[in-house]
């Protein structure tokens, strides 16, 4: 099992539009993308995490290369952030 966090810089005021993306990509990401296991949002007042679960790191870093993602997603979400988001995967030990 790995783990793929996205920390987002997104203000109060876009937080609803940038929902509604992740609600777009949630079933096709669980359904299409190799490994994947699980997607939650997690929002604190200082940022927005997108926590996504896979059966290996390998598929977790695919991910990060893959159309889905950096066509789709990316680009939706782009418009609504504050900076550049930080990227980490972890390996479940």
């Amino acid at each position: 099992m790995a783990y793929l966090e996205i920390t987002l810089k997104v203000s109060a005021a876009n937080r609803a539009a940038a929902a509604e993306v992740y609600k777009k990509y949630k079933d096709p990401f669980l359904k299409q993308i190799k490994g994947a296991k699980s997607k939650e949002l997690l929002i604190r007042d200082e940022d927005v995490q997108v926590l996504h679960g896979f059966a290996s790191v390998a598929d977790a870093s695919a991910y990060l290369e893959s159309d889905f993602f950096t066509q789709d997603v990316v680009n939706e979400l782009q418009p609504y952030f504050d900076g550049a988001p930080d990227v980490r995967i972890y390996d479940v030990a």
